[in-house]
């Protein structure tokens, strides 16, 4: 593929949801999330390497949203209507870099569930038209493999875990988000977060009925993952082990 061909906005053909390309995409964010978690107790263990596991992800985020700047105004189509990063991995990515920067228990509760969740959605759903190998295709699954990946670094090698208080916490704040987008998309004629209408490619949302209801139905959705997310992975296997420790008492 040639350069202006691998960056220009203009391409013969349209990504393919669930395409050979796409199921690599998704198979190394696997395999990074499987790698982090294999390698927790030697990342955990060693400062330096913790430190540039922690970097390393701050980089891609960082990377990821200003290469995402410049290829819309080196392209001439940054526009406030589409171009800010008012989606909701946009938000999750730049509070993923405050949150690995200052170590925030209280970012971290709010990104466990929206973060992991939102762009878990948006990898096996992408709203995205350029296909392997253009560079917004790379740029698509770095970033919201990465938004994954940080979440998962404070889980496993920082040691933090999101309470019941942490979901509340989490759909408090994406209702407020989604205030502070409406009003953005009133004065800037924008549609981000899909408030106003559905994305124009396939998502989720087409299984959630017209405008407004989706809406309603987009919360209850992102609610019960939420749930699923935290009784799978924390309350479940907390409740397995404290029996299993209440047997060993009683042996």
């Amino acid at each position: 593929m040639q350069l202006s061909s691998f960056f220009d906005r203009q391409h013969a053909e349209d990504f393919i949801m669930f395409s050979s390309s796409h199921w690599v995409a998704l198979s190394i964010i696997t395999l990074s999330c499987l790698l982090l978690y294999g390698l927790r107790f030697e990342i955990r263990t060693d400062s330096r390497l913790r430190q540039s596991v922690r970097l390393l992800l701050i980089i891609l985020l960082v990377v990821s949203e200003a290469g995402l700047q410049m290829w819309y105004i080196s392209q001439n189509i940054w526009r406030s209507s589409s171009s800010l990063p008012f989606e909701l991995c946009g938000i999750t990515l730049l509070l993923s870099i405050i949150m690995l920067i200052s170590r925030s228990r209280t970012l971290y509760s709010f990104l466990y569930f929206a973060g992991i969740g939102g762009a878990f959605i948006a990898l096996l759903t992408p709203n995205l038209v350029y296909p392997f190998p253009h560079f917004r295709f790379l740029l698509f699954f770095i970033a919201h493999g990465s938004i994954i990946l940080a979440s998962l670094y404070m889980t496993w090698i920082e040691g933090y875990k999101p309470t019941w208080r942490s979901l509340l916490i989490t759909m408090l704040g994406l209702n407020i988000v989604a205030a502070c987008i409406w009003t953005a998309n009133y004065f800037l004629g924008s549609n981000y977060m899909f408030l106003s209408q559905k994305p124009s490619t396939y998502s989720v949302l087409d299984y959630f009925g017209p405008y407004p209801y989706y809406l309603l139905v987009e919360e209850l959705f992102a609610f019960t993952v939420f749930l699923a997310m935290y009784l799978i992975f924390f309350w479940l296997p907390e409740r397995r082990n404290s029996r299993r420790r209440q047997v060993r008492r009683i042996l």
